[in-house]
């Protein structure tokens, strides 16, 4: 009996070990990153002695403080830092319960970085996380992404700086409020601000950086399709993620992809140019917003061109399996088109 159940045993086992993303085994590739809790420092100096504990601050981040102060700040004097502090504290207090240990999100990302190591070698990785608490007074206290799209990071000379104040939860009482609602995020996108999010979001700015995307302007399906390589690295970098994080996505609104897939595609290539420059056209499909206005309101998300470029990718690498992940992302959007043959059901 034994001897019949051994190999059924070791299949189980082989069977169980299997990744069903296929990501790659990066047990060995190396990567060290590091936490730097600006946060904590910035908060923690005296206000009555700003003048004292400001040149501090400047030995210890000599790159970030002049840009946290001047740029994200932009105060210029101990005054506006006293006034930055005082109206800001609760909310690096609200953060601090949340993040009073950062390592848990630490590990996660260096997770990330390991996968864009294996693929990217020469890559150079930043070596730190810094975490802030910054301003949420407008839409440009979050950081600009050269694709034109708003994030809660940013990126600096060897590190990704993680603004905490957008990762309080989607309840978090000032994002209800209804001047943020107005001037700085409306719901559906504060939905997003919440600590699950963050190591989609820091990897995003790795993933646009080693490949930029600089599709603004081109015609809709081109940008369909390079937008749509930005979410395939993003299941490179993080294998088993859930696609809710990496595409910003209510899990219901991904159902109603997955299950009206033909049915999109149809609609666009029925309707639309697929090489249109039109700026509505381009707005409805591409880029942020509640709902695409030519589907079902309730159950549509917005950017829907990017969720169908990035199927045409899936489908143009399961026919192109011995490319390099490289190859895909420098391959021109016509090329991938034509090679991926999409005709979803």
């Amino acid at each position: 009996m034994t001897k019949k159940l051994l190999p059924l045993i070791v299949i189980f086992l082989a069977s169980a070990c299997t990744n069903k993303d296929n990501a790659p085994d990066v047990s060995d590739v190396k990567v060290i990153l590091g936490v730097q809790r600006f946060d904590k420092d910035f908060f923690a100096i005296d206000t009555v002695s700003i003048e004292r504990d400001i040149p501090a601050l400047q030995v210890k981040y000599p790159s970030l403080l002049p840009l946290f102060l001047q740029t994200i700040v932009g105060v210029q004097n101990a005054t506006g830092v006293k006034d930055f502090y005082a109206r800001y504290k609760p909310v690096y207090d609200s953060s601090a319960k949340l993040y009073n240990d950062f390592d848990p999100v630490r590990r996660q990302i260096e997770k990330g970085f390991k996968y864009a190591k294996y693929y990217f070698p020469t890559y150079q990785l930043p070596s730190n996380i810094v975490t802030v608490v910054g301003p949420m007074n407008s839409r440009e206290d979050l950081a600009r992404m050269r694709n034109g799209d708003y994030t809660p990071d940013f990126m600096g000379p060897d590190f990704i700086g993680v603004s905490l104040q957008f990762y309080l939860g989607k309840d978090f009482s000032l994002y209800q409020h209804q001047y943020f609602v107005n001037n700085v995020a409306p719901l559906y996108i504060s939905r997003r601000f919440g600590k699950e999010y963050i190591v989609a979001d820091v990897l995003k700015l790795v993933a646009e950086d080693i490949f930029p995307d600089n599709s603004k302007g081109r015609p809709l399906i081109e940008q369909m399709i390079e937008k749509g390589k930005q979410w395939w690295l993003l299941d490179k970098f993080l294998p088993g993620e859930p696609d809710s994080v990496k595409t910003g996505y209510t899990a219901s609104q991904l159902e109603w992809c997955e299950n009206n897939e033909g049915l999109i595609w149809s609609y666009i290539i029925k309707n639309e140019d697929l090489y249109s420059v039109n700026p509505v056209t381009l707005q409805t499909y591409i880029g942020d917003s509640p709902f695409t206005p030519v589907f079902p309101q309730e159950n549509s998300p917005g950017n829907i061109g990017q969720w169908i470029g990035w199927q045409i990718v899936k489908k143009f690498e399961e026919k192109n399996g011995s490319m390099k992940t490289t190859d895909i992302m420098t391959a021109a959007p016509v090329k991938i088109l034509e090679g991926a043959k999409y005709k979803p059901k």
